[in-house]
């Protein structure tokens, strides 16, 4: 029997689980439970900055690599291949028709920008781009609508995912976020920033 020694693992598997989906360790001092992965998210981040912490350490512990005022880019916390992320609006909207017309042209332009990223630092032979609506669509997050990013390669598809159910990754998500945050970091989002810090706060909801 070969082994497939993947040391970097041990973090995911050690790890515990946390009570409220979307809720990582460092971001646990805020206590509310949407009931949403997503929206648990972007409330826990707010709640951080809110309370001193910088917003790239809050976005990192987080998993968003990138953001604008309507959408941001989140690492698949159980990625495919290395490289997958989704580009998820603020918002907690089930499906793409429901998105506010100027959300949705924010989403695909950073989309394209992932595009071009994924190219960049990963090379891969293709890219699936897609979005899921609803639990019969195969949605993992049915009522958030989000946007998967994932870089292909020839032969990726191979005995360990299709048998095995397992995947190999020849890196960590740490590894993953600065790489995709290097390349996408270069906009100039610092308005958009100040208007999500602004409404969050008026609104105290989801993202």
């Amino acid at each position: 029997m070969d082994i497939a020694w993947t040391p970097w693992r041990y973090a995911y598997i050690a790890e515990e689980t946390p009570a409220r989906a979307g809720v990582p360790k460092a971001l646990s001092a805020w206590q509310g439970d949407l009931g949403c992965v997503f929206c648990n998210m972007f409330a826990a981040v707010r709640f951080a900055v809110e309370n001193g912490m910088p917003q790239q350490e809050a976005d990192r512990a987080a998993g968003i690599v990138y953001r604008q005022y309507a959408c941001c880019v989140v690492l698949n916390a159980y990625p495919y291949a290395s490289g997958h992320c989704m580009v998820t609006p603020l918002e907690h909207l089930p499906t793409l028709h429901q998105l506010p017309e100027e959300t949705a042209e924010e989403m695909v332009r950073i989309a394209q920008r992932v595009d071009e990223a994924l190219y960049t630092v990963y090379r891969p032979d293709g890219v699936n781009m897609g979005i899921n609506e609803g639990k019969a669509a195969g949605a993992g997050v049915a009522g958030h609508l989000h946007m998967h990013c994932l870089p292909r390669w020839i032969g990726d598809t191979n005995f360990m995912t299709t048998t095995a159910e397992t995947r190999v990754l020849p890196e960590t998500l740490d590894v993953t976020w600065q790489r995709l945050h290097d390349v996408l970091k270069d906009e100039d989002i610092s308005e958009g920033l100040a208007r999500w810090a602004k409404e969050s706060a008026e609104k105290k909801g989801p993202g």
